[in-house]
């Protein structure tokens, strides 16, 4: 632990922030040599001032640091630093890159990662299609990348998990404030698969300001962003925008244009974002980095081998049903169907694994069978 202190003691000096901390490591190699430097040799880092020099080579470290890090070595967590090798290589690339991170699991220190957000609303349709993308991202052995929020966050990592993939949750709150509540035990499959990390205090609450914060290292660490649903005000563009800004790949999943959930990432596509059907999209575009052979991963036609055992009837009520739930007397409307015969098909079609009933008596298509 003791080689841990300095690191704490550099981060908690009033006026160093990330930004700072880089430039010294960067000039003396370590936070040990950065005490012993001199205030002259101090001064000669851009934006370090005779006071802040002063105040680095006076300033000792707060009991309540030495607190936190007997916790992280009660609770089994990590600490890793910027000179650590697992630390996240493209996370080192960004100017401002935490100085260290506190690790739940493992992270290995490779690049093959690619961040997933969207909203914490998210529809049916985004939740389904953030599955399934992930999990074939993860077979095509790219770690995923989110924040372990409701909703897109959640199914990204959920997805990864599914196709025994690695996933990387960035936690806007300490790892002792396990942010939401109900994702305590998927926190805890993403240790066992990946890591959970933060770069707060463990027992630091998820402030709303810890967000957009955080943000930057969902992307930082990322070769790119895929945004799913989100609004033009949502969180997930910041994550986009900050990708953008370090020079990174964003990409967008089209929804539907009468959602308003879509508009965000609809307005993302028309800034030049890179449209995404297929994890093979988004491989294409980083083929380049990875540097390695692309798989077609496109999804095998499912949906014709289904159909051959449909009946006729069946088919055309399967074929009037979209990813987005539609209540049923829409789509006896628009069948000039009997309320009854429909409900019929409807169910045969549920039983056979291809259609699904959400509340209310909305229908919608099943993930397998898109």
């Amino acid at each position: 632990m003791d080689n841990i202190l300095p690191w704490f003691a550099l981060k908690s000096t009033p006026g160093i922030g990330d930004l700072l901390f880089k430039r010294l490591i960067n000039r003396f190699g370590s936070p040990e040599l950065v005490f012993k430097a001199t205030r002259e040799d101090l001064v000669e880092v851009e934006g370090i001032t005779p006071r802040l020099a002063a105040a680095i080579k006076q300033h000792k470290i707060a009991d309540s640091v030495k607190k936190d890090l007997d916790l992280v070595m009660q609770k089994g967590y990590k600490i890793v630093t910027l000179t650590d090798t697992e630390y996240p290589p493209l996370l080192l690339q960004i100017p401002d890159p935490p100085p260290f991170l506190y690790v739940f699991g493992r992270l290995n220190g490779s690049v093959r990662n690619i961040a997933v957000v969207g909203s914490r609303n998210a529809t049916r349709y985004g939740i389904s299609t953030t599955r399934r993308l992930c999990h074939d991202l993860a077979k095509l052995e790219m770690t995923i990348t989110s924040g372990m929020a409701v909703g897109i966050d959640s199914a990204a990592h959920e997805g990864a998990l599914m196709g025994k993939g690695r996933t990387i949750a960035v936690l806007g709150s300490g790892l002792e404030r396990v942010y939401p509540e109900q994702n305590r035990k998927l926190f805890h499959q993403i240790a066992e698969n990946g890591a959970v990390i933060s770069e707060f205090p463990l027992k630091t609450e998820p402030d709303a300001h810890n967000f957009p914060r955080r943000n930057r290292i969902i992307s930082g660490m990322s070769l790119g962003t895929v945004v799913v649903e989100a609004t033009k005000r949502s969180g997930s563009l910041i994550t986009a925008r900050l990708a953008a800004e370090q020079n990174r790949d964003v990409f967008a999943v089209p929804g539907s244009i009468q959602s308003f959930k879509s508009t965000g990432t609809h307005t993302l596509i028309k800034q030049g974002a890179k449209l995404v059907e297929h994890a093979q999209d988004i491989m294409e575009e980083l083929e380049y980095l990875i540097k390695t052979p692309v798989e077609n991963d496109k999804p095998a036609d499912n949906i014709t081998k289904k159909l051959s055992s449909l009946s006729p009837d069946e088919r055309v009520v399967f074929e009037s049903l979209e990813p987005y739930p539609v209540h049923i007397d829409d789509i006896a409307r628009k069948l000039s169907i009997e309320v009854g015969k429909l409900s019929s098909i409807l169910m045969q079609l549920e039983l056979k694994g291809i259609a699904q009933q959400s509340p209310g008596k909305f229908f919608s298509t099943t993930e397998e069978s898109e």
